[in-house]
């Protein structure tokens, strides 16, 4: 059986000039700046489609002249620059969103138990149905309290690691500028 090497997926994108793809606002230098929000918001779009063992190349064609050896590798650092960024921003995303998961599991252990200890107490010290509603009751009331905990570590965290992924697979992508 023969391993072929994983796909490369290309992305072609069209400007004036360089800079259309960087923000305007954003008065850091060259090598550090932030893309633009639509053009980022476009090419992680795009790279989310594609499998994690997939290369990625983006071809960026200029309109206005540029010395293309020199813009191919200042655009590549700059791109990559930008999503070894953003990775680290998700990345402490993801860390405060399992630390308030153990935080509200926490919680929610400590709630879910004291509901169910006073809705045995209720039902232990008053007899007939008023008791059985209340017991009945606590123990929903404790058990919906651990439905963030739950959400959060069954589901929340997978698209924070898909999107770090994404931005590791971008961080490595191929760029290239291509004149006209």
């Amino acid at each position: 059986m023969h391993l072929g090497q994983p796909p490369t997926h290309t992305l072609e994108l069209r400007v004036r000039e360089l800079s259309q793809l960087f923000n305007s606002l954003d008065p850091t230098p060259f090598l550090n700046r932030d893309l633009d929000r639509a053009c980022e918001a476009y090419i992680e779009n795009w790279a989310l489609t594609l499998p994690f063992d997939s290369y990625l190349q983006l071809v960026i064609h200029v309109e206005q002249p540029v010395a293309v050896d020199e813009a191919d590798a200042l655009l590549a650092d700059a791109i990559h620059n930008h999503y070894g960024y953003k990775i680290e921003l998700v990345r402490g995303e993801l860390v405060q969103l399992l630390s308030q998961g153990r935080a509200s599991l926490a919680i929610g252990l400590v709630f879910v138990a004291a509901c169910l200890t006073a809705g045995e107490l209720i039902a232990g010290t008053w007899p007939g149905h008023a008791a059985k509603i209340a017991r009945e009751s606590l123990t929903i009331i404790g058990w919906v309290a651990m439905w963030r905990p739950v959400q959060i570590f069954l589901y929340d965290w997978w698209p924070l690691k898909r999107r770090i992924r994404t931005l590791d697979n971008l961080r490595f992508a191929r760029v290239s500028v291509v004149q006209g």
